[in-house]
């Protein structure tokens, strides 16, 4: 059977099982490397907290015991493994040589800001990993991949290639899943994953229009914002939409609100989240609201549902300190969709108040409030949205999955354990300098990768 007639048998197979397709939300397992070096220009939270002590064990556990609790509510639930890190092929790349403590060591003394990159935890936030286009929107019927460049800081620049390893290990099957390079690694191509890009449906088997958000524009003359970088341009969200084959009748693009990025918003999944057709969101979201609303209705097959949060109600500084918008919108068998929302909005007057509100309205779907503890990852910067790639599959494509990812009670028993085993509850600054963690790193990788049967997705393993 000729590539050509096995797309059409899949696009027809995802039709036949629309009503299966169900949204599986895949986790980043927190590195052992789990730091506070405030890396990320822009991002408030990371550098408030640069120079803390960290506990890579209870972040590890914090994000497990999100996925457990919604895998248990009923929501579909995958892991991903985090990175090799420290990365000391990055070190020898930039000149160190030596063994792993030689490395360590002079890293350490002559340029510690690449000694703390090169040991970040930041693929925990998977929204970053990649793009992903379901096979009810793709022209082939496949569900579409590409892996984010991340180019707009080195720490984050080191993570495309093993998060192209990653995916192609578990979507592994090219007949229902299609596979692309990142997009070419610089400034006018930056390109910051799902972050910056959601899709917005009657359900997750019919078909959707895709929102990408963008900071800039490399060949245009759009306002930048004055504080703070713009990550995102729009020449990436279109190149992303062009590799997918999504047409103009599929797509929005959008601005970022410029004072929103100086505020510390730095991807749109810190001021929006959407799920079906509903799109929860700040004012300032967009540089040109009643636009980018406008065009979701005119292109969407169902009615949108905006729901807006207006500036009198959560300023900007609130809903990037509690990260309100950056939460997990989920929907429920009834109709009504569950909000996942960090511990930080609890114990804000305002947003809490404002959460209250959403819930009583009754003009929209949003029922219910989960409030998770995630502390470790928040204070670099990341809430429970930021902690997950979402991934639309219908039930044959959740069968063509490889390896063990799908979270069960087994494995979420045996990833508790293994972080026990592994992961240190107190990392600081100068502990990254420590050639026993490189150690200890390999060593947890290459049985998680045994306990995910990924096979050999690092370089460590690659080069044995």
């Amino acid at each position: 059977m000729t590539r050509q007639a096995q797309a059409a048998q899949v696009a027809t197979e995802n039709e036949r099982m629309g009503e299966n397709v169900c949204e599986v939300n895949f986790d980043g397992l927190v590195g052992p490397t789990h730091n506070y070096s405030g890396l990320a220009a822009g991002n408030v939270a990371s550098k408030r907290h640069a120079g803390l002590v960290s506990n890579p064990r209870e972040a590890a556990l914090q994000g497990l015991e999100k996925m457990h609790a919604l895998s248990r509510a009923g929501y579909a639930q995958g892991v991903l493994p985090p990175q090799q890190r420290p990365d000391m092929a990055a070190l020898h790349a930039l000149g160190f040589s030596g063994s792993h403590a030689a490395m360590l060591e002079q890293a350490a003394k002559q340029a510690p800001a690449i000694l703390r990159a090169v040991c970040s935890a930041s693929s925990m936030w998977t929204a970053n990993a990649a793009t992903v286009t379901p096979g009810a929107d793709s022209p082939d019927g496949r569900v579409q991949f590409t892996p984010a460049n991340l180019q707009s800081s080195f720490h984050r620049y080191l993570e495309p290639a093993t998060t192209g390893r990653v995916l192609q290990a578990i979507f592994n099957d090219p007949c229902h899943f299609a596979h692309h390079a990142p997009l070419p690694a610089t400034p006018a191509f930056s390109d910051e994953g799902a972050a910056n890009h959601t899709r917005l449906c009657a359900d997750y088997g019919n078909a959707g229009v895709h929102l990408f958000v963008y900071g800039r524009e490399a060949f245009g003359s759009a306002p930048a914002p004055k504080r703070f970088p713009a990550r995102q341009t729009r020449e990436a969200s279109e190149a992303v939409a062009r590799q997918h084959g999504l047409i103009e009748s599929q797509t929005v693009f959008a601005r970022q609100h410029p004072d929103a990025i100086d505020a510390g918003v730095f991807h749109n999944d810190v001021i929006a989240v959407g799920n079906g057709p509903v799109l929860l969101y700040h004012a300032m979201a967009f540089a040109d609201e009643q636009g980018t609303l406008d065009a979701l209705r005119e292109k969407m097959p169902e009615p949108l549902i905006p729901v807006r949060v207006p500036l009198e109600a959560v300023s900007l500084e609130d809903a990037v300190a509690t990260y309100l918008f950056n939460s997990q919108l989920l929907s429920n068998p009834d109709g009504s969709m569950t909000l996942v929302v960090p511990g930080e909005c609890e114990t804000n007057e305002a947003v809490w108040r404002t959460l209250q509100d959403l819930v009583l309205a009754g003009h929209n779907p949003i029922g219910e409030i989960i409030v998770k503890d995630v502390k470790q990852s928040m204070r670099n910067g990341g809430g429970p949205a930021c902690l997950r790639l979402r991934v639309a599959l219908s039930e044959a494509e959740r069968a063509a999955l490889s390896g063990r990812v799908l979270l069960t009670e087994a494995l979420y028993a045996e990833l508790v354990g293994w972080v026990k085993r592994h992961y240190r509850d107190r990392l600081a600054p100068e502990d990254l300098a420590d050639p026993l963690l490189v150690e200890e790193s390999l060593t947890a990788l290459d049985e998680l990768t045994w306990i995910l049967q990924l096979g050999a997705i690092y370089p460590f393993q690659r080069d044995a």
